[in-house]
């Protein structure tokens, strides 16, 4: 299936977009985990996407656009860069409007995001976290490639429950060797 679907860097101008993303405080922690205060403001947004700008910047953050119609539909980050082993983590992934889920927008958005990691930036690992009943994210990312190496047993409390994590890994040969 030929790729519908290119990253370019979130910048402010694409902060109200995303902030419309985020209907509430538990989507917000399926979305971003501890990383954003409930509720999420614009000025978070700002300031992250700001954060992206530092030298050396210590994450890659960019918006997804389907590139038949230039529509942006999703986000996505790379970050926790680590020079001496090769490795970064993949995060904050989402396709915005329900409506274009399940369509595989989001693995291929994933797989751009793999080609700037393993190809462009020459790492040998990606790993990621996701919520072990986040069924639909999981399938998209054993879909691009991920393999599950772990279960984190009640790794965020989230109110009164806690939820609990896989953490998933990519490696470049294997990628590269499937790539689409």
């Amino acid at each position: 299936m030929p790729t519908a679907v290119h990253l370019e860097p979130f910048t402010a101008a694409d902060v109200d977009r995303l902030l419309g993303w985020i209907p509430d405080p538990e989507f917000m922690m399926l979305w971003s985990g501890p990383f954003f205060r409930a509720p999420l403001t614009r000025q978070q947004l700002l300031e992250y996407a700001a954060s992206a700008q530092a030298d050396p910047p210590p994450r890659c953050i960019y918006k997804a656009v389907h590139t038949p119609t230039a529509e942006v539909f999703g986000h996505i980050e790379l970050y926790n860069f680590d020079a001496r082993n090769q490795s970064a983590t993949l995060g904050k992934v989402l396709v915005g409007q329900p409506q274009g889920r399940g369509a595989g927008l989001g693995t291929q958005m994933v797989n751009a995001a793999l080609e700037i990691a393993f190809v462009e930036l020459g790492l040998h690992r990606v790993d990621l976290r996701v919520f072990d009943f986040n069924t639909p994210a999981v399938r998209c990312y054993q879909k691009a490639g991920f393999q599950i190496e772990g279960h984190l047993r009640d790794f965020r409390k989230v109110g009164e429950v806690y939820w609990s994590s896989y953490l998933m890994a990519v490696l470049a040969p294997d990628w590269l060797q499937a790539r689409p």
